[in-house]
């Protein structure tokens, strides 16, 4: 037949089951027949998320060579080859080829999050077709299906229910509600949001318990996970503050080689040099002052940065992340898990003769029942609170593990969390299921709104019933028509005390359930019950935040990092978890602090970026308002860590700056997204990880800071050579050797600094800020004239005292590196003099000196090193100028350092 079905599930689940199964031309009973859903599989294509094109392998390693300095140094391998200085061309060549197998290996496969995401919907499906039952790839599914849940699925497509027998489906991963959601058949408004559309099924969930039926509205691409797979797609892996900077310094520095390699060259011609001589010497230039050891230096750094970071529980995925959690200006954080520990705690017991805190947090049954005065909690005192815990632990379908001392719950949170809440008082599951065992249950649904078990009663009262309930304060409410005293005897239910003592509870943050009781009856069915039960009291609970979380918090608050929470959860919620844990101080969720997803959608485009920045706390948000939230924060200049655990967070964790997966409770496809995953899905290692980042920025400037001097001061002695018209002070193989060696021996060791005091009071780096200061910017021009200088005069001296020329070319090169290791020591610290830090607190930058050492006495003084790198021995009077040279310069650089210090 001829259909005009829509593949968008956009508008389903706020029209009638009887509508849905006419707008899809379908049947409710038998589906679609199979010519009709082959018809609609050629039509609509199948159910799966389309694969996307990522770059070829040939591309890929050709990117790694897409670099000016890169350019610069391949020009530079090619012309040195042509002139016969094959030595230097192989060198020059070998450092190339090192840094793009380098790049290679760590480049970012983002691609691998949408992979994720197609893996979530290649599963079997049972459908109706023709009036039977089969079982189909979920491929093969179309709009229009006929579509059979169980508990244990995967929901194939987006379905619209329209039979069920109490269905819940987690739907954590899609919407972030941290809870199974009943599904009922209920027609709901269009604007309803996803996390509330209680009649639909969505692709990617998972049912948990019960059965249900439902209609395929929406395939592919079209279906809600699709929208976040296309959201993935187009959410852009952003450079990070590194690279940016280093492309734009890259850029700088390749202008000003070229400039003075050119400017080397053309008053080369104009001295009357030999054409060839004066092109190598420009060569040697454009070779010298290339910091060739820069991108080691920068894997390296960030390679040891993972490492330092790992072992904080944090896991990096992606090298450049290290140095961006260092930037980072503001963290969007999720609330369940990462802020709190994912365990419900029965917090509080009400009863309508007592109120009872309990201690202990999460589901380990250490704590107790203590009254409002602090004393123990006896249950022979108040049998009302014996009832309650009884209720709570018996009319219950959750489970208590221990594996290793570690508990965890199966079923439902906050069934798991009323068990431990009972044997926390002594009352274990197997002392109810003994004395207690359970004979009928009325399951818990969305419209009824409470669960109800018959117990057959083995104690004293043998041969008696007792009926249990439990559920929503309301609800409840409904059943009662009296409640318990302490004493055990019934009065009449005060409606209004019970429900102002649940308002004074849920207005603390928690989540408050009703029991009830009714003994010695066996009838069960809903009628009977109604206004038949007695009210034993209140059990409030909620997930506590994790120990650790509110002094991180603070941490990054002081060190000027905004934290601000994203969650699916309820305003309520999310509020209460903010003012524990410092985000928000008490009362103050008013004036823009706390906004929902509603909120969001209402505000114009124009204050859309003032009013995130503004807020606190984002409730009830949707993946594409997630996405739109960072990329507001963006537009105002911050560099944005995201965190999360489900499908709906991959778009924005690949949006953001870094993002942020949780290991242990997050999804596949969120890792995947991700560049860096938290092992223990805890907030205080992101506070720890931006610590660690920040470290590794530092010795990334300080790196830079010690290197740049002599490449900039190497380039300008042989430009001063060629304008004086004397012979070059030091070779291109020399040039090559002092750069190579000492950013392996001594750069390196940079790498290895510790994390200087006081890292975590300073604020964030201003991101528009350059990758080096206008005081580092005049430091380093100020030991780049001192290494000018001190090598001219002493080469100079050199020849003037009958020294010859590979002699005093010796001389100079050694200059340089022992220049080089005392200014090793300076930067250590930008701002602090080497007393201060201490002078041998990093041992490997000793290590390396030593290492350095021996180097310079080995091309100094061995006799095939000297033929091969045109150096001579030279003799002890001029180690002692050289050292000399080298204590001015270190005398000078503190005296700068000094004086430019921060007040």
């Amino acid at each position: 037949m001829t259909t005009s079905v829509s593949r968008s599930s956009n508008a389903h689940h706020g029209l009638a089951a009887h509508e849905v199964v006419l707008l899809l031309q379908t049947d409710a009973r038998d589906g679609l027949s199979t010519a009709e859903s082959a018809a609609r599989l050629a039509r609509f294509g199948p159910n799966s998320l389309p694969a996307a094109k990522g770059a070829g392998l040939l591309l890929r390693i050709v990117s790694q060579f897409h670099h000016p300095l890169i350019y610069v140094l391949l020009a530079s391998t090619a012309i040195t080859a042509a002139l016969g200085e094959y030595v230097d061309s192989a060198v020059i060549l070998g450092v190339v080829l090192i840094n793009a197998i380098v790049g290679f290996i760590q480049e970012s496969r983002a691609e691998a999050a949408l992979e994720g995401l197609r893996s979530m919907v290649r599963t079997q499906a049972m459908v109706v077709r023709d009036g039977r039952q089969r079982i189909v790839p979920s491929e093969d599914l179309v709009p229009g299906d006929l579509v059979l849940l169980e508990a244990g699925d995967k929901v194939p497509a987006d379905l619209r229910l329209i039979r069920l027998a109490e269905l819940r489906v987690n739907e954590s991963a899609l919407t972030g509600e941290s809870v199974p959601v009943a599904k009922d058949e209920v027609v709901l408004p269009d604007s309803i949001p996803v996390a509330d559309r209680r009649n639909m099924a969505y692709s990617g969930t998972l049912v948990t318990t019960g059965a249900g039926t439902g209609i395929v509205v929406a395939t592919g691409i079209e279906t809600e996970l699709g929208q976040i797979h296309r959201l993935v797609g187009a959410a852009q892996t952003l450079a990070t503050p590194l690279t940016r900077k280093l492309a734009e310094f890259s850029k700088i520095l390749t202008v000003g080689i070229l400039g003075l390699a050119a400017a080397t060259f053309a008053i080369g011609l104009l001295r009357g040099y030999d054409a060839a001589e004066t092109f190598t010497a420009a060569i040697a230039l454009a070779v010298g002052a290339i910091p060739e050891g820069l991108p080691a230096a920068v894997t390296i750094t960030l390679a040891i940065g993972v490492g330092r970071m790992a072992r904080r529980r944090a896991v990096i995925r992606r090298l450049p992340a290290v140095e961006t959690l260092g930037g980072t200006t503001v963290i969007c954080t999720d609330k369940t898990g990462t802020l709190t520990e994912n365990q419900m705690t029965v917090r509080a017991v009400w009863t309508p003769a007592a109120g009872y805190e309990v201690t202990g947090s999460g589901y380990a049954p250490d704590g107790s029942l203590r009254t409002t005065d602090g004393a123990p909690a006896s249950l022979d005192g108040d049998e009302a609170l014996r009832w309650c815990l009884v209720a709570g632990a018996a009319c219950n379908d959750a489970t208590l593990t221990s594996d290793d001392g570690r508990y965890g719950i199966l079923g439902d949170p906050t069934e798991g969390a009323m068990l431990v809440a009972a044997r926390k008082a002594g009352i274990g599951a197997d002392h109810v299921s003994q004395f207690l065992p359970r004979t009928a249950t009325i399951p818990f649904t969305a419209e009824r709104g409470w669960m109800a078990t018959l117990h057959r009663s083995t104690g004293p009262t043998a041969d008696t019933h007792v009926l249990l309930a439990k559920g929503a304060v309301e609800r409840v409410l409904k059943l009662c028509g009296a409640q318990m005293d302490a004493d055990g005897t019934s009065r009449p239910l005060d409606n209004h005390g019970v429900l102002t003592a649940a308002e004074g509870l849920a207005g603390r943050g928690l989540r408050v359930l009703a029991t009830a009781v009714r003994p010695g009856s066996d009838e069960f069915d809903e009628e009977t019950l109604t206004g038949s039960m007695i009210l034993v009291g209140l059990q409030a609970m909620f997930d506590p935040p994790r120990p650790a979380a509110t002094a991180a918090v603070a941490a990054c608050h002081t060190a000027g990092i905004a934290v601000k929470m994203i969650t699916g959860d309820h305003a309520a919620t999310a509020t209460a978890i903010a003012e524990q844990t410092g985000l928000l101080g008490r009362g103050a969720g008013g004036d823009g602090a706390v906004l929902t997803g509603t909120d969001l959608a209402a505000l114009r485009a124009d204050d859309f970026p003032d009013a995130v920045d503004r807020a606190v706390v984002f409730a009830r948000v949707s993946p594409e308002q997630k996405l739109r939230l960072v990329e507001a924060l963006q537009s105002l200049g911050h560099v944005v860590a995201m965190t999360g655990d489900g499908v709906n967070d991959a778009p924005a964790l690949r949006q953001a700056g870094i993002g942020v997966a949780m290991g242990a409770g997050g999804t596949e496809v969120a890792k995947d997204a991700a560049d860096m995953v938290l092992t223990d899905d805890d907030f205080a290692t992101i506070e720890a990880a931006v610590e660690e980042g920040r470290g590794v920025f530092d010795n990334l400037v300080k790196f830079i800071t010690w290197t740049l001097p002599t490449n900039i001061a190497e380039g300008l002695v042989i430009l001063a050579a060629i304008v004086a018209g004397a012979a070059l002070p030091i070779l291109p193989t020399q040039i090559l050797w002092i750069n190579m060696t000492t950013a392996v021996a001594l750069g390196l060791m940079l790498a290895f600094e510790p994390k200087e005091a006081g890292i975590m009071t300073r604020p964030p780096r201003d991101p528009g800020q350059p990758l080096l200061t206008r005081a580092l910017m005049l430091r380093i021009l100020l030991v780049s004239a001192l290494l000018v200088a001190g090598s001219w005069w002493l080469f100079q001296w050199e020849r003037s005292s009958g020294a010859t020329l590979a002699e005093a070319r010796t001389a100079a090169m050694n200059l340089f590196v022992v220049v080089e290791a005392f200014y090793l020591f300076s930067c250590r610290s930008l701002t602090h003099s080497a007393w201060r830090i201490g002078l041998f607190t990093n041992p490997w930058v000793t290590a390396g000196v030593t290492v350095q050492a021996i180097g310079q006495l080995a091309i100094t003084y061995l006799p095939g090193m000297n033929t091969l790198f045109g150096t001579a021995p030279i003799g002890a009077d001029v180690w002692l100028r050289i050292l000399a040279i080298a204590a001015v310069a270190s005398l000078v650089v503190a005296v700068d350092k000094r004086l430019r210090r921060p007040a």
